[in-house]
């Protein structure tokens, strides 16, 4: 990623620097009227502070900024044949916080639906301000995230326009959700690799498709050809999901511990990979996440299931699979700077 960062320094800080401005540290006039409307006077900053800390503090800690990178790239590349009608480079960049907002809201309920206790190697929002604050927070930050839509001097046509990706993206991703809740609620209960393929697609592939769709559109595509960029995207994200669900059961994915996708009872695909190939470990598998999720991250029933696995080519076959579909989706989208940014994120060791 530091390759990335250099390559890309100047649209990242840009957008950092739209981001701050979306949600600053604290409540401003400006900003709270652009968020609220008019308040009672006796409404005062410190409640408000309550929903922006939580998510504030959780963009602050980083992540790879790479879907609202995405989003610029798109909207450079879409401009190209379209500079009649794309939006100014400045009103590409208000954007940006639609699609960093979301997925930061999403990263908060994810870690409370989950009972996961860390995040960016720091305590979960939920652990550090309580449940119910978490809760509301990554809730109103959802809503929060179009207001960078209502700011915009542009026409109704392309506001509409934008909303309607912003809400169709954003009920796909809750329905991802809800099917990757419904198999890990169910240790016995796994899916077939097809479905596990359309719940990635909607849970983690609809944030990449929210971003190619909104820079193309931005851009000045049709939905109609965003539409097309946005599948691929979401491929792509299917990709780098297959990764880190081979992370997880090798080094460990950042900022967690490695086979706590064990303990929250996912059924990822090296695990549906296993299966396939030898069916009968099926019930051991259910009983070892079973297991894990009673007894939490150092029960033995981790290292135990990742062994079962490994008895297997399922993590490796997964991880050509997730490379695969990353690299093959990259040169559709026919940007070499796309193809930069995904092939700088893919690790070293999936090359």
């Amino acid at each position: 990623m530091s390759q990335l960062n250099k390559e890309f320094s100047d649209i990242l800080q840009n957008i950092e620097t739209a981001l701050n401005k979306a949600l600053p540290a604290s409540p401003n006039e400006i900003w709270t009227n652009d968020s609220f409307t008019k308040l009672p006077q006796a409404i005062k900053n410190e409640h408000i502070q309550n929903l922006i800390t939580p998510n504030k503090n959780l963009i602050d800690l980083g992540g790879k900024r790479w879907r609202p990178l995405l989003l610029i790239l798109c909207y450079q590349m879409a401009k190209e044949s379209n500079p009649a009608q794309a939006l100014t480079q400045e009103q590409a960049y208000s954007i940006t916080p639609l699609v960093e907002f979301v997925h930061t809201a999403s990263l908060i309920h994810d870690d409370i639906e989950d009972s996961a206790d860390f995040r960016r190697g720091k305590p979960a929002a939920h652990i550090t301000y309580g449940l119910d604050t978490a809760l509301n927070a990554g809730a109103w930050l959802y809503f929060e995230a179009p207001v960078c839509i209502n700011k915009m001097d542009i026409s109704d046509q392309m506001k509409l326009k934008l909303y309607q990706v912003y809400t169709n993206e954003l009920r796909l991703l809750h329905l991802g959700q809800a099917m990757d809740i419904y198999w890990h609620r169910n240790p016995s209960l796994f899916p077939t690799s097809d479905e596990y393929l359309a719940m990635v697609k909607n849970k983690t592939g609809r944030l990449a498709a929210m971003a190619a769709k909104i820079g193309c559109i931005a851009g000045g595509m049709s939905i109609e050809e965003a539409e097309n960029f946005a599948d691929i995207a979401a491929n792509i994200g299917i990709g780098f999901q297959i990764i880190d669900d081979v992370i997880n059961l090798t080094s460990g994915n950042v900022g967690k511990k490695r086979g706590d996708d064990i303990v929250e009872g996912k059924k990822s695909l090296p695990v549906l990979i296993h299966i396939t190939k030898k069916p009968n470990d099926k019930e051991q598998i259910a009983n070892f996440m079973a297991k894990a999720g009673k007894e939490g991250i150092n029960s033995n029933a981790v290292e135990e299931c990742i062994n079962l696995l490994e008895s297997s080519s399922c993590i490796k076959d997964a991880a050509a699979q997730g490379t695969k579909l990353i690299k093959e989706n990259c040169s559709k989208m026919h940007s070499q700077k796309i193809e930069d940014l995904f092939t700088a994120m893919i690790p070293e060791t999936f090359r």
